[in-house]
């Protein structure tokens, strides 16, 4: 059996340390590349040998052809292994690959020129009669928006050269046609390095299931079944499971053996995936094909006990497929979440920033894919994904059960995350009895999101502060002299001495004030809204706090992102507390918030990211409701709309220009 010796890792996150991990459990050495922005990134420190390529721009780092493949000659590398998204589609890529006597992990040049671009892929599934929906291509806005009038809308736009949701959008009229093909293109080439533009016929409903697929150099080809992918936001998977319980035997074994059809005719020769939208007369057409390794991979290799990265490995090596179709059996049921860095009440909006706690689950047949092992910053120039959570069990009801336990022992605070979100999806009815398609979240995020709300609210708020008071007193007493150094604290020049100590809080927005003092058995009490509790703390570890409250006991995580600003998870909820005990540098006891004005004519930044259009100059006219500038971050598009009608009186920034969040763009008069 041929084996490399060393490979080179063409990617970051949490992909490149998977592929990192069954590389090294090959005996295989690695090698990593970072931009300076991924310098203290795990991939790096996992890695045997890692080399900065560049500053901060993809087309200088992990798009950059050249200096990746410098660096694995300099390195002494025989392979590439490419992950999913950058370069792992890119025919050029892997022809720098074979130029330079390096193996590509992955198919050959022809196989992604052909089934990486969906134009080539759609004709020549055409050819070999399997079903697709109608679809056209063109970099021409014009010859495009007269191919879709000709299939009629809606319509679905991708970038024909990638997948993974960037760039997609649905267009329902030939206005919204125009302006989407537009961002389209911009963000295939951002992404991709090809702004050419791909239009399909929407189907309405749709079901998106897909099916692994491995190849060999021998003409080998088998299927490892398929993917439920239906559970997507922004057209971007985040819940996936296998199987899917929407086939039955006899469809999934017709869809199987079309993935295998489709692969035997192009010579494929490495793990893909053949993705098909499924009507509801289970009526099945292709879709795409990716040419690589996919996001949710780790639910197939749990119900098929497959190392598919191994594979990869293997295959790319010069060998032949190590098992045959009769050898492969799907087993039980096993769901992906994936835990994104996003405001789901917040259309989604990407929240990247710096994480104050970071506590992941674990446990038996449960996996967590991350990059991340603490509290870390999430930059805003990559995908905001932090996580893939998967979970195993006999069938689907334990599956939902055990992910939805996971989910619950997950917890990240100092960022928006969508873990409550994945709780409510798999908390709904329609999931749980796979009334599903690919519009679930589009249609029940509203319902979702205020059962959330409803829920949160049902809790007794002062539980949260409670915690919040054992955490300060149980610092103050243990570490007296670092609680004191700071001092603007109220505390700090009325003295510990008094007989009450008041502390006014805001909990989520809403202002309270707990006085608290001891009773002549020497213990805390805590009055809040006239009432008073007995607090008694039992242990604070690492965030984790528990303690007593009149007796009940009670369990709860606490971090701190400033003196001021906590944060508390309390029976899988976020609490936000931000101390009002505090004193200017003048001993002003007002108020200590900026005056933030009204806001409505003064367009800042959501988040950082990079100004790459700005539609508008400085002094012309503007109706409410107009697209400002778009900001891109996360490797999305970020519009930026006035607030009301006025003129532009100024800009503050410039096309390229990369901004903090809060940053002022604009301002309209």
């Amino acid at each position: 059996m041929k084996l490399f010796k060393k490979i080179l890792v063409a990617n970051r996150g949490e992909i490149a340390i998977r592929v990192m991990r069954t590389a090294k459990e090959m005996g295989i050495r690695v090698v990593a590349v970072y931009s300076e922005a991924d310098a203290d990134s795990l991939h790096v420190k996992v890695a045997d040998e890692s080399f900065c390529i560049g500053k901060v721009c993809l087309t200088e780092t992990y798009l950059n052809i050249n200096k990746i493949i410098n660096v694995a000659l300099k390195a002494g590398c025989e392979a590439i292994h490419p992950g999913y998204g950058f370069l792992a589609e890119n025919p050029e890529f892997v022809t720098a690959c074979e130029s330079s006597g390096i193996t590509f992990i992955g198919p050959s040049s022809k196989v992604i020129a052909l089934m990486g671009n969906k134009i080539e892929a759609r004709s020549f599934i055409k050819s070999i009669n399997i079903p697709l929906v109608d679809g056209a291509v063109g970099k021409d806005t014009e010859s495009l928006v007269k191919a879709g009038k000709k299939i009629s809308f809606p319509l679905l736009l991708k970038a024909a050269a990638g997948g993974g949701g960037k760039g997609m959008r649905i267009v329902r009229d030939e206005k919204q046609l125009r302006e989407g093909l537009e961002s389209t293109a911009r963000e295939a080439k951002t992404y991709f390095g090809d702004g050419t533009v791909y239009i399909e016929k929407y189907l309405d409903e749709p079901r998106h299931i897909e099916f692994q697929v491995l190849g060999d150099h021998f003409g080998n080809v088998i299927h490892v079944f398929e993917r439920e992918c239906s559970i997507q936001r922004r057209y971007q998977k985040i819940i996936e499971e296998s199987p899917s319980v929407t086939l039955t035997p006899e469809i999934r074994e017709k869809m199987g053996e079309t993935a295998v059809k489709i692969c035997k005719k192009i010579g494929y020769n490495n793990a893909g995936t053949i993705e098909f939208l499924v009507d509801k007369n289970l009526n099945f057409f292709f879709l795409e094909m990716n040419t690589r390794i996919q996001v949710e991979h780790p639910v197939t290799e749990f119900t098929t006990g497959l190392d598919l990265v191994k594979e990869q490995i293997f295959i790319s090596a010069g060998n032949p497929l190590r098992y045959k179709q009769k050898d492969i059996a799907q087993k039980g049921h096993a769901i992906e979440a994936r835990i994104y860095a996003e405001d789901p009440s917040n259309s989604f909006l990407p929240s990247p920033g710096k994480m104050t706690f970071y506590k992941e689950p674990a446990g038996k047949d449960t996996r967590v894919d991350t990059a991340v092992k603490e509290a870390a910053e999430i930059k805003s120039l990559y995908d905001p994904m932090i996580s893939k959570l998967i979970v195993y069990g006999k069938n689907r009801n334990e599956a939902i059960g055990k992910l939805e336990s996971a989910l619950s022992e997950y917890v990240i605070h100092g960022i928006q995350t969508n873990i409550a979100f994945l709780i409510g999806v798999l908390q709904h009815k329609n999931y749980r009895n796979n009334q599903i398609s690919t519009l679930f979240c589009s249609e029940k995020s509203s319902t979702i999101l205020d059962s959330i709300k409803r829920k949160k609210h049902k809790l007794a708020l002062f539980v949260p502060v409670l915690i919040f008071v054992a955490y300060i007193l149980s610092k103050k007493k243990s570490n007296h002299s670092s609680f004191d150094k700071e001092k603007q604290f109220i505390w700090n020049y009325i003295g510990y001495w008094r007989s009450i100590i008041k502390i006014p809080i805001q909990v989520d927005g809403e202002e309270k004030e707990v006085n608290v003092y001891y009773n002549k058995k020497g213990e805390v009490i805590t009055e809040l809204e006239k009432r008073e509790y007995l607090v008694k703390s039992d242990r604070i570890s690492n965030g984790e706090i528990d303690l007593y409250i009149n007796n009940n006991p009670v369990h709860a995580f606490i971090s701190e992102k400033s003196v001021l600003h906590y944060y508390i998870t309390y029976q899988g909820n976020i609490f936000e507390i931000i101390r009002r005990d505090y004193l200017q540098d003048d001993m002003d006891t007002g108020s200590f918030e900026e005056d933030s004005g009204d806001g409505s004519g003064v367009l800042t930044s959501p988040m950082p990211g990079k100004v790459i259009k700005i539609n508008i100059k400085k002094g012309a006219k503007i109706s409410k409701g107009e697209i400002v500038m778009i900001i891109e971050a996360m490797k999305m598009e970020n519009n930026i709309i006035a607030g009301k009608d006025g003129v532009i009186s100024n800009i503050n920034v410039t096309s390229g220009q990369m901004v903090e969040g809060g940053a002022s763009l604009a301002l309209i008069e």
